[in-house]
């Protein structure tokens, strides 16, 4: 099965299936039905408000089904959205839109900030909006290459970036999901909604499971920071799919309910975000028998991801780095060298993925358009940033970030790949590999912060014998010089808004930036 437009699908469920749930919200649901009667008159005050075609609009909120019939509003209605968390900062909320230029904001909860150059629909004037229902024809809605939504990137160093998806790079990344064999994406799916709805993850739940006539079942920020509220609720969830970073899973699976046993229907686990590793994959695989485990990989500028793999037994068992995945058939990608040359199979060098899933580049910024983004091989092309090789069968594999790549002692070090040998370790839930520098900006000190399994701690008097375990233990799998030569122990790692471990945050912290 496949789409030819997001809009008219909607519409299609809304005739066919009108009661059934699109939206559920801890036990409160909407149906397709109200859906289409929310976002008609969505799209109906835009349009009464004359804003420039096809202009932008921000979108404030958090887990809510008023975000989805929103984003359903404008998309009617013409315009591209613009999601930003609820949690988010003021100084990045003011960033956005300053960048963006939004032409209107849609608070569906109240903005921390005051606006006064743009037209604000408070979260008063959206209920009063929604509780007039009226008619709505599509004639002008949002398609082809025009921008279905503009992401914007955490930015943790300098100004954030808006990601501009237009309404062909969403069909190309769905059309693949629904018909992908790693995927195998269930028919009226039940889907878990848990990333935020700025973080392009959660297109990876959103679209496919909307797309197909299927259910979200949204999990708010302030349940999952409570592990008490959280498996008060997740077992519960009737869903068959689950979509988040590998850093939530490791979380929930802190907790023995998160199991076969306590959520029978959950048979699909799709990762994408961050580096999925051997560890958790085999606990996923231990907790869920039967389930499918798909670790894919994409940036934002390529439309959430262009590859996946379904997880095997044996993957898991030869205990090296899993694999990314088989590239998208519309999306040729290609490993170059620093000199641009394409590179053969087994080679390393940076990943560019080329096709009708490459965004057009960044909004109102032509300058770090122009350095990502170019033409390759006749199709537009995208610099990941991101190391990697392709091998005989045409599996991608990953090496790290390239600004995660460091040079000390003479050797080049990837901190992504040192992570992943800590968390080899029998002691090790967790860790992650930090550079300190001197005043020369040179590394002088390669630091792991680890978060040491349940009861590791305990079989050692001293954390300094822990750490001579460790490293015993790893002594054949990492070369020498890769070894962190101190280890710090935290009870857990910092987290970024959309779930992935804080690396930039722990070196800002060891370099007192």
């Amino acid at each position: 099965m496949t789409i030819s437009n997001f809009i008219t699908t909607l519409e299609h469920f809304a005739h066919t299936q009108p009661d059934a749930p699109v939206y559920d919200l801890l036990g409160t649901q909407h149906t397709y039905a109200q859906l289409k009667q929310d976002s008609d008159s969505i799209a109906a005050y835009i349009d009464s408000l004359n804003l420039p075609a096809k202009s932008p609009v921000m979108v404030f909120g958090g887990q809510d089904y008023q975000m989805i019939a929103t984003f359903v509003g404008l998309s009617k209605s013409g315009h591209a959205y613009i999601p930003v968390d609820v949690h988010s900062t003021t100084e990045r909320l003011t960033s956005i839109l300053e960048i963006a230029e939004p032409s209107a904001i849609i608070a569906v909860d109240a903005l921390p900030i005051s606006v006064s150059d743009v037209p604000v629909l408070t979260p008063d004037d959206l209920t009063q909006i929604i509780a007039n229902p009226v008619s709505y024809t599509l004639t002008h809605a949002v398609t082809g290459d025009d921008n279905y939504y503009i992401i914007f990137t955490s930015g943790t160093t300098g100004k954030p970036k808006g990601v501009q998806i237009s309404h062909d790079n969403l069909l190309s990344f769905v059309d693949w999901m629904l018909t992908s064999d790693d995927f195998d994406f269930p028919a009226q799916a039940k889907a878990l909604s848990q990333p935020p709805y700025s973080f392009d993850l959660s297109v990876m739940s959103w679209a496919p499971t909307l797309a197909v006539g299927g259910c979200l079942y949204a999990l708010p920020k302030e349940k999952t920071e409570n592990f008490k509220d959280l498996f008060a609720i997740l077992p519960n969830l009737p869903i068959q799919v689950w979509v988040s970073t590998p850093s939530f899973a490791d979380m929930v699976l802190l907790s023995d309910d998160f199991s076969a046993d306590k959520m029978p229907e959950l048979k699909y686990f799709y990762f994408c975000g961050e580096e999925l590793t051997v560890g958790t994959a085999a606990k996923l695989q231990q907790r869920f028998p039967d389930g499918r485990i798909v670790n894919s990989f994409g940036p934002t500028e390529s439309t959430v991801a262009f590859s996946a793999v379904t997880i095997t037994e044996e993957m898991i068992r030869k205990a090296e780095r899993l694999p990314i995945g088989y590239i998208k058939v519309d999306s040729p990608t290609f490993i170059l060298d620093d000199a641009g040359k394409i590179l053969e199979n087994g080679v390393q060098g940076e990943i560019v993925v080329t096709g009708p899933a490459v965004s057009k580049g960044y909004i109102n910024n032509p300058e770090k358009t122009a350095q990502s983004f170019f033409e390759l091989e006749g199709q537009k092309a995208y610099h990941t940033g991101d190391l990697g090789s392709l091998d005989d069968d045409g599996m991608l594999h990953y090496g790290g970030r390239m600004d995660f790549q460091i040079k000390w002692n003479g050797y080049r070090i990837e901190l992504e790949e040192v992570a992943h040998v800590l968390n080899l370790s029998q002691y090790v839930e967790a860790a992650v590999a930090v550079p300190r520098y001197n005043d020369q900006h040179k590394v002088q000190q390669l630091l792991a912060y680890v978060v040491a399994k349940p009861g590791a701690r305990q079989q050692f008097e001293k954390e300094l014998q822990l750490t001579k375990a460790i490293k015993a233990e790893l002594e054949d799998v990492m070369m020498s010089y890769m070894m962190p030569s101190r280890f710090i122990y935290r009870e857990s790692l910092p987290i970024t808004p959309n779930g992935k471990i804080d690396i930039k945050a722990l070196i800002a912290e060891v370099n007192n930036r």
